[in-house]
Order: C-alpha cells, then sequence, then structure tokens
C-alpha cells in the first residue's frame, strides 16, 4: 500500500513545489520554489473555468447515471427471467467494450458528414445534415456525457440491482395490500433500503467522472478546440505532456485529489456514521 499509494502521492506533492520541466526529466537539478505553482495556476482564470466546466460535467453525469441506472435495476427486477437475462448480456457487452473501441463507434455515430445521429434527425425533419458536434462546447459536452453514462451504466444498474435482490418480496406485498401505491413503494421502501449501495456507487461514479480523461481526449482529437473543452484529466495532459511542465501538472493533480474529497465528503461521512455502533 505504502509503495502503490504513498510513494506516487509524495512525490507529486514533493514535484508541485519545485520548478520541474523538461530539463529535469534529463537530471538537473531542480530548484524549490514552494507554493509559487499553486499561485501561479489558481491565479490564472483558465484553471477556474476548466475547475468549474469539470465539477458541472461530473455532477450532471453522475446524476444521470444513477437516474438510468436506478431505472434498469427497477426494469430488471420486474421483468422476467429471459428478459432480464438478455438485459443482463447487453449491459455486460456495454461494460465489457474497451475504451477506444467503444469511441470508435461513438465517433462514428456523431460525424457531422456520415453519422447516424444527424441522419436520424434530418429523417425526423429536423435541420442537422452536415451538423457538427464536437465544434460547439455545449453539444460537445452533450456527446461526452452521453458516452461517459453509456459506459457508466451497466456498472452502476448491476451493483443497485444487487441491491434490489435483498429487498424482501413480503415487505412490498404487505404494503400493496395496504394500499401503498407503486411511487409509494419506491419511495418509502425500496430507496430507503438500497440507499447504501446507491451512495457508494454515486461516490465512485463522481470520482471516475471528475478525474474522466479518455473519451474527452479523443473527442478533442476529432477537432474541438481543446481550450474550450477541457477538462481537469485533459487539462493536466497539457500542462505535463503537451507543455512539458510537469511541476505544475503535480499541482493541478493534488488539487484534484483535494476537489474529489471534498465532492465526496459528504458520502464518505455518511459511510462511516453507517458503520459506527449505535
Amino acid at each position: 500500500m505504502l509503495v502503490a499509494l504513498a510513494y506516487p502521492i509524495l512525490w507529486q506533492v514533493r514535484t508541485s513545489m519545485q520548478k520541474f520541466g523538461l530539463a529535469q526529466q534529463f537530471g538537473k537539478p531542480p530548484e524549490f520554489v514552494w507554493f509559487n505553482n499553486y499561485v501561479a495556476l489558481f491565479t490564472s482564470k483558465a484553471t477556474w473555468l476548466v475547475v468549474g466546466r469539470s465539477v458541472a460535467f461530473c455532477l450532471v453525469t453522475a446524476v444521470v447515471t444513477m437516474v438510468l441506472a436506478l431505472a434498469i435495476a427497477l426494469l430488471m427486477k420486474a421483468t422476467n427471467k429471459g428478459v432480464r437475462l438478455t438485459m443482463q448480456i447487453a449491459l455486460l457487452l456495454a461494460w465489457a467494450t474497451p475504451v477506444v473501441a467503444a469511441m470508435t463507434i461513438w465517433n462514428w455515430f456523431f460525424d457531422w458528414r456520415r453519422g447516424l445521429a444527424n441522419w436520424l434527425l434530418t429523417n425526423l425533419g429536423f435541420d442537422f445534415n452536415g451538423h457538427n458536434w464536437l465544434e460547439n462546447p455545449l453539444s460537445f459536452f452533450f456527446v461526452a456525457m452521453v458516452i461517459v453514462v453509456w459506459m457508466s451504466v451497466p456498472f452502476a444498474a448491476f451493483s443497485i440491482y444487487a441491491g434490489l435482490t435483498q429487498v424482501s418480496g413480503e415487505v412490498l406485498e404487505a404494503a400493496a395490500i395496504d394500499g401503498a401505491t407503486p411511487w409509494q413503494r419506491l419511495r418509502y421502501i425500496i430507496l430507503p433500503l438500497v440507499k447504501p449501495v446507491m451512495g457508494i456507487v454515486m461516490l465512485l461514479q463522481i470520482i471516475w467522472d471528475l478525474r474522466v480523461f479518455t473519451q474527452i481526449k479523443l473527442l478533442q482529437d476529432r477537432g474541438s478546440l481543446a481550450s474550450e473543452t477541457d477538462v481537469l484529466g485533459t487539462y493536466i495532459y497539457q500542462l505535463g505532456v503537451g507543455s512539458s511542465d510537469f511541476a505544475m501538472a503535480s499541482a493541478m493533480s493534488i488539487f484534484v485529489l483535494l476537489l474529489t474529497i471534498a465532492l465526496s465528503w459528504a458520502y464518505v461521512r455518511n459511510l462511516v456514521r453507517e458503520d459506527e455502533p449505535a
């Protein structure tokens, strides 16, 4: 654990307080500048634009993922064995598809010249002939959200479905006999019982969606303007690999770690409280 987790974090902290660029990679001794990198980073307007963009994208994507995953899990619980097995196989295939392979398909789907999305919308009567989804930042992040949600829903749906299997059928049947509507059974019985599972899944989704990189980078490579579509993952990549400023990239990485803890702290605190003895 110390080698796998502590050392990389400590290296990042140390590097973030140095002047560490391409020359240091080739043996030049680094110079300690302490918090100057953090000051330079967070007095930049571009940094805060990326932070705000990333947090908004993360929260919206995580919420949409959880809503769809809950709906699919409830559908799997309500259907017969054949339909449920078909859904589970479809979800597993989506989940097991490598990111790059999936992005190849999605890039074709939203291609502005011969993409299926434009063809379908045009045939439905909308003016989407030759529409470039990746040119406008708003539609770019819509496409990114669709892709990230598509790849995230299977894990969340399977996790919630596992929680639903622990809900007593006798309790639901008794509630139905007492006159509870399906919505009331969902709100007052099912959701409270699967809340711990959903809390953990939501926490994982926030962490994953805040650090999303591959999907955004591959979409950017299709022709969008990086300065208008960067999120934290691609911004760190641009600082480190693109500009060879590994100190600034390390400083941003430490900030992402702290931001992740801050966003997920409420969920972690609730999990700790639930595990405490009464």
